[in-house]
């Protein structure tokens, strides 16, 4: 169970015969294992990691009852290596930070720093978000923010109240320039849907000249894994429960024009030298699993295939892709507390482009958190314990 700290004294909320309550509660989830890659720069690799399979993190939320079924809400959330304690990217809440209104006929009114419709909707859905989640799992260069690489800063957020099963929002977020209004802004929307043991979900995300993202004048954090003129990311999501299984669809569409960079695992990708300028379109199919054997035993699993185009160069088109298989078991001492033991296999192919010679730049496999390979084949293994308080 969640601790809940009611504020000593809440400011005199009952004085004078106001009956308004406010809370606040401390959240989180911390998640730390031993991985094993085979190739990380062309080095096999014992490394201590932290959020390997769940983003480690912790937050606060509270409420104040205003009345009238309308509340006053807020969340501050921070990621960060639980090996030496170090924030992720930038400092402070660095996940979301947002304050707003809830109101139980019309929805939530939030502003502040906060995670895109893909995120909210389609994330769920896919291997990387799910309950369990695996963020090695997660689809190359977290094209498509499904593993939550970075939130959206300066941000307006709309969401509705659930209409029997269906739900829909929205964000923007200002790009803060005023030299450009759409320079550096983000947008995205989407629902979902929600009957008996059917979900289904699709959501659009839009970033304008995501070279300014980690900015004062960027809507999108330092944390994500590309940088470039114009990015669009849409897709559709669906998960089947029956007994103690679940299996999932999801596709998930990414066209990043005018590319500048791309990252993997922190590190500068070592196959996208010479990709300035150019345009990579993904198509990610995935479909993934899970089965109960037993309430607090289970098997998990996925399969992507990532089927690229590289576009702008003079020499040609070039048509990269990646196969990424995820095979994990998870074991839960409770409610908060489970071990697990994950794998995750990436063969990458193709070409990611052209240098300035006209020579092809060979695709390599980079699983998702771990800096590439120097091939197109790269296996990680992690066992690790993680807790939700």
């Amino acid at each position: 169970m969640k601790k809940t700290l009611i504020a000593a004294g809440v400011l005199g909320v009952f004085a004078m015969g106001a009956h308004a309550q406010s809370s606040v509660t401390l959240y989180g989830s911390l998640d730390a294992g031993i991985v094993y890659a085979n190739n990380v720069a062309g080095h096999s690799a014992w490394i201590q990691n932290s959020g390997s399979v769940s983003n480690t993190y912790f937050g606060l939320r509270g409420a104040e009852d205003l009345g009238g079924g309308l509340k006053a809400i807020f969340t501050l959330e921070s990621g960060f290596n639980l090996n030496n304690g170090g924030y992720h990217g930038e400092t402070g809440f660095n996940r979301k930070a947002y304050v707003g209104l809830q109101s139980n006929q019309f929805g939530t009114l939030t502003l502040g720093r906060q995670y895109d419709s893909v995120v909210d909707y389609l994330s769920p859905l896919s291997a990387a978000g799910m309950g369990f989640g695996n963020n090695l799992a997660g689809h190359p260069f977290d094209n498509d923010n499904l593993a939550q690489s970075f939130s959206i800063k300066n941000a307006v957020k709309y969401e509705s109240v659930n209409y029997a099963g269906f739900k829909f929002g929205g964000l923007y977020g200002f790009s803060n320039d005023p030299e450009g209004f759409s320079n550096g802004r983000a947008w995205s929307a989407g629902a979902s849907y929600n009957y008996g043991p059917l979900n289904v979900a699709a959501a659009y995300l839009q970033l304008n000249n995501s070279g300014a993202l980690g900015s004062a004048q960027g809507a999108a954090s330092s944390d994500t894994n590309i940088s470039a003129r114009l990015q669009r990311t849409y897709g559709v999501g669906a998960t089947y429960a029956f007994g103690p299984a679940l299996v999932g669809l999801v596709w998930t569409h990414s066209q990043i024009d005018g590319l500048a960079s791309l990252s993997s695992g922190g590190a500068a990708s070592g196959a996208t030298n010479g990709l300035g300028g150019l345009n990579l379109h993904t198509n990610n199919y995935e479909v993934n699993g899970a089965y109960h054997l037993t309430p607090a035993l289970a098997l998990l699993g996925s399969y992507t295939f990532t089927d690229g185009r590289v576009t702008g160069s003079s020499y040609g088109r070039n048509d990269p892709k990646w196969h990424t298989v995820m095979l994990a078991t998870d074991y839960s001492f409770s409610k908060r507390t489970d071990v697990y033991l994950a794998g995750v296999y990436q063969h990458a192919s193709g070409s990611l482009g052209y240098d300035a010679t006209g020579n092809g730049i060979s695709n390599v496999a980079a699983i998702n958190t771990l800096p590439a390979s120097t091939n197109g084949n790269q296996v990680a293994a992690t066992v690790g314990l993680r807790h939700r308080f």
